[in-house]
């Protein structure tokens, strides 16, 4: 039996594609990195299956009603406030796009609140301590081994440049500038900067360009064998950062590669790339950087989002002092 048109209309309407239509447009139309979109579509598809519970298939039976039950729903199941505060930004950003587009005819996610996050402090890596791993990941990289090449080589950038794994992992063999000590990256919604590395940076990226890349590229290229040695060889492509297996190097094997360096060291928090981004910025502010040079070095749209690095500052500072003063 032939659809009609009220049938096609339902179905355009059905929550479940509305959301789908959604990611796409933040995906392709908004230039939204892979991570915030899977975030997206976790929270996503959970209020689409917390709505069908509630025989709401549709995204026109989207109300404040059933969209704050499911947050409580979340309270009900202990998820922490940070989660249900992504959880309320996600749902708000799907119904504000949904009711711009014409899918909903008022949105219902405007008068959403949830409960702010708990406000925590990035872990930052005291100076002495990423000196002496830095040092430690040089010895290790002293016989030319190319995975410790490379890990030197990453973690020196991630440190000097204060760029997101995301952005390291995407980086291509062009985006380096050698001479000029820069790297271009592209960020989040696809705008790109240029940020500056320093000297021992450059030297680790010029040993592992020079002694560490080639040698993984041709093992990968050898190991295919004669039928699939041209594929191998293009596997590594135009990639600045390679796996042990030669294709480009992936983001959780740059997180595996951070988190057993800091999970060593002293302190809590988490043991992950963006630390050494958050490091970054503290002793860039520490040693006198502008707060807007910092802004436009971590490719932030607000710099909101970079004072947070002047609280951190502003909290070492009151440790040192009560640790040191005699009369603290």
């Amino acid at each position: 039996m032939r659809d009609t048109e009220g049938d096609r209309e339902r179905q355009r309407g059905m929550l479940g594609d509305v959301v789908r239509v959604f990611l796409g447009h933040c995906r392709h139309g908004r230039g939204l990195s892979e991570q915030t979109v899977r975030a997206y579509r976790a929270d996503l598809d959970d209020l689409v299956a917390f709505a069908a519970e509630r025989q709401v298939v549709s995204a026109a039976g989207l109300t404040l009603e059933v969209l704050r039950d499911w947050l409580w729903a979340a309270t009900e199941r202990g998820l922490a406030r940070s989660t249900i505060a992504r959880r309320s930004a996600s749902v708000r950003a799907f119904t504000r796009w949904a009711s711009e587009t014409g899918v909903l005819t008022v949105d219902p996610g405007v008068r959403l609140r949830a409960p702010k996050g708990a406000a925590h402090l990035p872990r930052v890596v005291a100076q002495d301590q990423v000196r002496s791993m830095l040092d430690g990941l040089a010895v290790r990289a002293a016989d030319d081994d190319p995975a410790a090449l490379r890990d030197r080589a990453v973690v020196e950038l991630l440190y000097a440049a204060g760029i997101r794994v995301s952005e390291l992992v995407g980086l291509d063999l062009g985006d380096v500038d050698r001479t000029r000590l820069t790297v271009r990256v592209l960020g989040k919604g696809g705008k790109e900067r240029v940020v500056p590395f320093g000297v021992p940076a450059h030297d680790a990226l010029e040993a592992w360009l020079d002694r560490g890349r080639p040698v993984l590229a041709a093992a990968a290229a050898g190991a295919a064998g004669a039928v699939g040695a041209s594929h191998a060889a293009g596997s590594a492509g135009t990639a600045l950062f390679l796996g042990d297996r030669g294709a480009r190097l992936g983001t959780r094997s740059a997180y595996r590669v951070v988190a057993r360096l800091l999970e060593a060291l002293p302190g809590e928090g988490p043991s992950g790339p963006h630390t050494f981004r958050h490091t970054a910025a503290t002793h860039l502010l520490d040693g006198g950087a502008d707060l807007r040079a910092v802004q436009e070095l971590l490719g932030h749209a607000s710099l909101g989002t970079t004072q947070i690095y002047t609280h951190v500052s502003s909290a070492r500072l009151r440790e040192v002092y009560r640790t040191a003063h005699p009369r603290a």
